[in-house]
């Protein structure tokens, strides 16, 4: 083959691999099933990482933002909460406080 003709088919093949990279990435991207799996791996990441402020410990309260130890000892204290919000109808924490912390606590009951 003469060299101009080696250089098409290998144009020929590099476009050809490049569509058909394409092609792969965006029917993945595109993939309703894909999203729904990315979305249920999120929340159940989220699930796991929320505090059970029935169980937890000093120590591990005072990791939440707004909680030292005069509030974990107080958490502590108003035990068992049968919501989240208990901690502020117990008035065991303020509004600005639960606001920092209320996506990262759960009330698990037994």
């Amino acid at each position: 083959m003469k060299v101009p003709a080696r250089r098409a088919v290998l144009l020929a093949l590099l476009a050809v691999l490049a569509l058909a990279v394409s092609v792969t990435t965006w029917a993945q991207a595109a993939s309703p099933k894909a999203a729904a799996r990315a979305k249920s791996d999120a929340k159940a990441e989220t699930k796991t990482d929320l505090m059970d402020i029935n169980s937890a410990s000093k120590d591990d309260l005072m990791t939440l933002p707004g909680i030292g130890e005069a509030h974990a000892k107080k958490i502590i204290e108003g035990r068992p909460y049968k919501g989240k919000d208990d901690l502020l109808k117990k008035k065991i924490v303020t509004q600005k406080v639960y606001d920092q912390i209320k996506d990262k606590i759960i009330a698990k009951q037994k």
